[in-house]
């Protein structure tokens, strides 16, 4: 499987999807992050965020695409669908993460019209929440257990965020993935909403009938492959 993670900002992806990527990469699947801005407007301004940033993606052993655009002004039309829609041709990505469109800064709804566009003949597409999401409803949970210490690593490299200016609480990330992980019947959990999801069951082992096992002990991939 291949993913893309889409997110406005340096630590955007990390707080959303972190432990689902690294869930991906613990199963062998490529994942690249697109990060649309430096984060120049953060306290800490673009060179510290995009550092930051690289170290990040290597925590979560992901190749880092750069969109390009000034912090604030990420654009939903024509010139971000064409960078999304980039990024996806250049990972190959079958299963496509980003912003929820609800939300109260400019930059992640825009981020989430242009990946809903770029996207447009993924089969799987899930949006993630952030701290400033609005009535964010998951359906859709990833079993976070094994990767949420992985994730607030990750978060951690974010240093102007996390240590230097408290914009992210890691508590409060921590409570989060307790939380959904009490929605989905888990102990911990990141949550999406779907914007379309397609369920591919041919990877299920095949069942023998009157055999206590299956033909090929296998996990099962969604995408198929093994």
């Amino acid at each position: 499987m291949k993913v893309l993670a889409v997110g406005a900002h340096p630590d955007d992806v990390e707080l959303g999807c972190g432990a689902a990527l690294l869930a991906h990469r613990a199963r062998g699947d490529d994942v690249g992050l697109l990060v649309l801005t430096g984060g120049e407007h953060g306290p800490q301004g673009q060179s510290s965020r995009m550092s930051e940033q690289e170290i990040a993606a290597s925590i979560l052993g992901a190749e880092l695409f750069w969109g390009g655009f000034e912090d604030g002004a990420v654009p939903e039309g024509r010139a971000g669908v064409a960078v999304v829609e980039k990024a996806i041709r250049a990972t190959g990505a079958d299963v496509v993460y980003t912003h929820s469109p609800r939300d109260s800064h400019q930059d992640h709804r825009s981020a989430a019209v242009a990946t809903l566009a770029a996207g447009r003949h993924v089969t799987r597409i899930l949006m993630y929440e952030t701290p400033s999401s609005l009535g964010f409803a998951p359906t859709v949970f990833v079993d976070a257990a094994e990767h949420l210490s992985g994730k607030l690593k990750a978060l951690r490299a974010h240093v102007s965020q996390v240590l230097q200016n408290r914009m992210v609480d890691l508590e409060a990330v921590a409570a989060q993935a307790r939380f959904r992980g009490f929605q989905a019947r888990l102990r911990h959990a990141e949550g999406f909403e779907t914007e379309r999801f397609a369920w591919d069951l041919s990877g299920l082992p095949r069942v023998v009938p009157g055999a206590d096992r299956t033909v090929a002990d296998v996990e099962y991939a969604p995408s198929g492959r093994r």
